[in-house]
């Protein structure tokens, strides 16, 4: 369907609604200018979105996708970028550059292609949202971060054309009152993920070398539970060396190995060989893809409780969930007994690209649908004036400026990710062969990061840089029903 809209009226209305097919969309997509889709390491945002465009194209949709570097999935790929922009992650210009350039793609693409919607999964970029609307593209926003402080202002104030997607129960109850329309988790390609159910011995940490991830606290419990370490990730920018140098590495002993950064092949076998995945995070996780990828592979995740912990792990079946770091290291020795198929078929069952597919398909048909039967109203009030009509005065400004649809009178609602419980600081395997461990640290890669409810090596230097429905969405719970990661 085109997005090119003639003259606003009654009749070029019907016309419109009449051919709108929502089995057969197309759909802009838009990724961050940092990684390659999917990421060959690094890139928790462009792997879910690889996986989403390949299972949306599979439904018999039309994928239009925005972004740098090259293109791995079945969407028709546009880069706005000689090259991907990595090194620049973290600087503010090229998240607003790539923002106006995307702007002034979707112009083009509107005209000569037409698009029924965009699908934004950067941070700057809904503010091209009055464009957008002048083309009469909905725009859907997945929330692939936090949602308290800086956040929550930014996501209440681009207003109610702008509809936001949760990537956990956990983020949208931290801020309910956003302009959310519904929820969809995370998922990846179960059948690019190996299954290994006979481990080898090590447990494993990968993510990013910061307080909020803690791999201190889970070198402490591998230590407790006598079991090697193996941390992997991303330790590349100021505040994560800073907090390597004080944390982590007076703890690493010489049975503890620092890896680096992993690539996608080299993640999946160690994901895939280790005893059990460590997460003992110290923040509200918005989702944390890695639990997923480490249960896909039939491998355990031993967690502490914090966002979305728990809708993706089942405690006592595909890991356990902790409430204090002292309670890590038997964990540890518990879940090396638990059945390893069990865990790749709970991830089959709630995590499949199928389910991000189908999820996502719902999100579309319902923004669609809004914003055709707002122009309707829009415009039928327009033919519908009196004759007097210039003599009326002009209604007054339903919000004040300052005031988005998340503001309530005294204090914010989503300022506070809630009160977090106290929490005190064999043979080698089979990849010990290959890997090394460098003296420096190249630039970044790390981890990727981006539901069901129940209940450095010898050199001492880091080397790297509620339930479901068939879905996988959470139906809405009033007027309106989404992440890294």
């Amino acid at each position: 369907m085109s997005a090119k809209i003639p003259t606003p009226g009654p009749a070029s209305l019907e016309f419109e609604l009449q051919k709108f097919d929502p089995d057969r969309l197309h759909i802009a997509m838009v990724v961050p200018p940092y990684f390659d889709i999917p990421p060959k390491a690094y890139g928790g945002v462009e792997a879910v979105v690889a996986d989403l465009v390949d299972a949306l194209a599979d439904r018999g949709h039309q994928v239009t996708l925005l972004g740098a570097g090259e293109n791995g999935t079945k969407g028709r790929f546009v880069p706005l970028w000689d090259r991907i922009q990595a090194d620049r992650l973290g600087d503010p210009f090229p998240e607003v550059l790539h923002a106006l350039k995307v702007r002034r793609a979707l112009e083009r693409l509107a005209v000569t292609d037409g698009l029924d919607l965009v699908h934004d999964h950067t941070f700057a970029g809904p503010l091209n949202m009055p464009v957008y609307r002048e083309l009469g593209l909905p725009t859907v926003v997945t929330v692939h971060g936090p949602v308290n402080g800086d956040p929550y202002d930014y996501y209440s104030e681009l207003g109610e054309d702008t509809h936001l997607v949760a990537i956990s129960d956990r983020q949208r109850e931290l801020a309910p009152d956003l302009n959310w329309i519904g929820r969809v988790h995370n998922a990846l390609r179960v059948d690019d993920w190996p299954y290994q159910p006979e481990k080898e011995d090590y447990a494993l940490f990968l993510g990013r070398f910061t307080e909020d991830k803690a791999p201190h606290l889970a070198l402490e419990a591998a230590h407790a539970a006598d079991i090697p370490l193996v941390l992997a990730g991303k330790c590349a920018e100021p505040p994560e060396l800073r907090y390597f140098d004080s944390a982590v590495k007076p703890l690493l002993t010489e049975r503890d190995h620092m890896f680096g950064m992993a690539d996608a092949a080299a993640k999946r076998t160690l994901l895939a060989g280790a005893r059990a995945l460590l997460f003992p995070v110290r923040w509200e996780e918005p989702f944390g893809m890695v639990m997923i990828e480490a249960m896909v592979c039939g491998t355990p995740v031993v967690a502490l409780r914090g966002g979305a912990v728990a809708e993706v792990i089942i405690d006592g079946v595909t890991g356990r969930i902790c409430d204090d770091p002292s309670e890590l290291a038997t964990a540890i020795k518990e879940v090396q007994t638990y059945d390893p198929l069990a865990m790749r078929n709970h991830v089959i069952t709630h995590f499949g690209a199928d389910t991000l597919g189908r999820g996502y398909e719902e999100m579309y048909r319902r923004v669609v649908q809004i914003g055709r039967s707002r122009r309707i109203g829009r415009n039928s009030a327009a033919h519908a004036w009196p004759a007097n009509a210039a003599h009326q005065p002009l209604p007054a400004p339903t919000r004040a400026a300052g005031t988005g649809p998340g503001r309530t009178s005294g204090a914010k609602a989503g300022r506070s990710v809630g009160t977090t419980p106290a929490r005190p600081t064999g043979p080698a395997p089979s990849w010990m062969s290959t890997a090394t461990c460098l003296p420096t640290i190249p630039v970044a890669e790390a981890v990727v990061d981006v539901n069901h409810r129940t209940g450095r090596g010898s050199a001492g230097h880091p080397t790297g840089s509620a339930p479901f429905d068939e879905s996988g969405i959470m139906p809405d719970a009033g007027a309106r029903e989404e992440g890294s990661e």
